[in-house]
């Protein structure tokens, strides 16, 4: 909040094209220093380090962390970005925390665990909300809502449209103001797994275009496309 309050955002592309900020970094920094002093038995992975990439397929359990997912909403002015923490065991994300800074919004959960938010200082559980009868209302992206994805849609039927950036998408449906958040189109891993495990918390799924549930640590970063949803039965004649 401080980089995002100073207008100096010390923006630099990666390898990827992507975009890294000093406030990336520094919640990157932060994260890390206590993740590591807290549980030093854990390994982190981090976006923002390329060398500790080497070891997801390596362990069965480790800290997952996007230090500022949203990148393009924070440097475009918008409060809709957060950042994500997953703790992995055996390629299932077991636990996430998903905060939106300048919204002052936490939301944590896990399967098994339930799911949670603090807004306006007041905590709450919360839960889907299965809307069998209603026009779905789709959560689709502020940045990245491509050809595949609008297809995906369409077939739907009648939908309402809700935009949200970076991983609010799955909390909008963790938290029943959401229905179905389709994304036929890449992310990484550290992109979904504190939300993924926030949803399964509250009831709702996260399934690949096979109906398998995401798994974290893979060979390579990248996630299928997916689709996040209060239940199975809102899509399982869409896969």
């Amino acid at each position: 909040m401080d980089v995002s309050h100073s207008n100096e955002f010390g923006t630099k592309t990666k390898a990827d094209d992507s975009f890294v900020t000093l406030a990336d970094l520094a919640s990157h920094n932060y994260i890390v220093s206590q993740l590591q002093m807290t549980w030093p038995e854990l390994k982190v992975i981090s976006e923002e380090d390329e060398e500790s990439k080497m070891y997801r397929n390596d362990i069965d359990r480790f800290w997952l962390i996007d230090p500022l997912d949203g990148t393009k909403e924070f440097l475009n002015g918008s409060d809709e970005f957060t950042v994500n923490i997953a703790l992995i065991d055996h390629s299932k994300a077991i636990l996430g925390f998903v905060y939106a800074p300048a919204l002052d919004l936490l939301y944590w959960g896990g399967p098994g665990l339930g799911a949670y938010r603090i807004k306006n200082g007041i905590e709450e559980t919360i839960h889907v909300n299965f809307n069998e009868f209603n026009a779905a209302r789709v959560v689709v992206s502020r940045s990245h809502l491509n050809e595949n994805t609008q297809l995906f849609i369409d077939r739907l039927g009648s939908v309402n449209l809700l935009h949200s950036g970076s991983s609010l998408k799955f909390c909008r449906i963790a938290e029943g103001e959401a229905d179905i958040y389709p994304r036929l189109a890449p992310t990484c891993e550290w992109d979904t797994a504190a939300a993924h495990a926030i949803l399964d918390g509250a009831g709702g799924i996260v399934v690949d275009m096979n109906a398998n549930s995401l798994s974290y640590g893979k060979l390579n970063v990248i996630n299928p496309s997916f689709v996040a949803a209060s239940s199975m039965r809102m899509i399982e004649d869409f896969l």
